[in-house]
């Protein structure tokens, strides 16, 4: 059995499995936890996230009381730009803390899962 490691950029069947990368995050049974989070960057996401959360129930609206296509199609764009800042605020903080002790930590395994990790994340998620 070859370690997930050894391994080069895992291909999109293989996303879903979690990263073997040891960070600053703490574990317990309901998965891992970021402990190295900048409160004023949590509260920055929680309120574009609760602002996404209005302009998506608008669009909601918005499709019901059936509004012209281009509008909406503008609006989903909207929304997709503002998820893409939230994912950016959560790299930014996942690259100073987590990322950053596996890298520092010398073990050359830990800063390759860490490596394999951050490249997994840009090519799935922050296209």
């Amino acid at each position: 059995m070859t370690s997930r490691t050894a391994k080069s950029i895992r291909g999109p069947r293989e996303l879903d499995r979690p990263s073997i990368a040891n960070c600053a995050c703490a574990s317990d049974a309901g998965g891992r936890k970021a402990i190295g989070v900048d409160p004023g960057l949590k509260q920055a996401n929680q309120n574009r996230l609760r602002r996404i959360e209005g302009q998506v129930r608008g669009l909601q609206k918005m499709v019901e009381q059936d509004r012209y296509c281009a509008d909406i199609i503008t609006q989903v764009a909207s929304v997709q730009e503002a998820l893409r800042g939230v994912a950016r605020n959560l790299m930014k903080n996942h690259l100073h803390h987590c990322a950053a002790k596996a890298l520092k930590s010398r073990k050359k395994e830990e800063s390759a899962a860490m490596y394999n990790e951050l490249l997994e994340l840009i090519y799935a998620h922050l296209r």
